[in-house]
């Protein structure tokens, strides 16, 4: 089933536009796109939250910050976001 995501992402400590561009051809791939913001996406994909998070995070650093939310319903993954936040999406979302 199709459903609609929001990727947001930030690269950390001096990445280079050759390493956007990778992170950003992963996400156009993924299926109709639209980008609202600098580093914010809205895409259309049968994936996951989780699958979406852990197929991007190949193409960044361990120490960037991803966030992929299911705008459709609750179903959400992030990676490097403060713990503080998440547990306020758990609570909120």
């Amino acid at each position: 089933m199709l459903q609609t995501f929001l990727i947001a992402y930030d690269l950390n400590k001096g990445e280079t536009s050759s390493e956007y561009k990778r992170l950003i051809d992963q996400i156009k791939k993924l299926g109709s796109w639209a980008k609202p913001l600098e580093s914010t996406w809205f895409v259309v994909s049968e994936s996951s939250a989780s699958e979406i998070r852990d197929h991007l995070k190949k193409f960044i650093d361990s120490n960037d910050e991803l966030l992929v939310m299911n705008v459709t319903d609750d179903d959400w993954g992030t990676m490097g976001v403060d713990k503080k936040v998440t547990d306020w999406m758990k609570r909120n979302i």
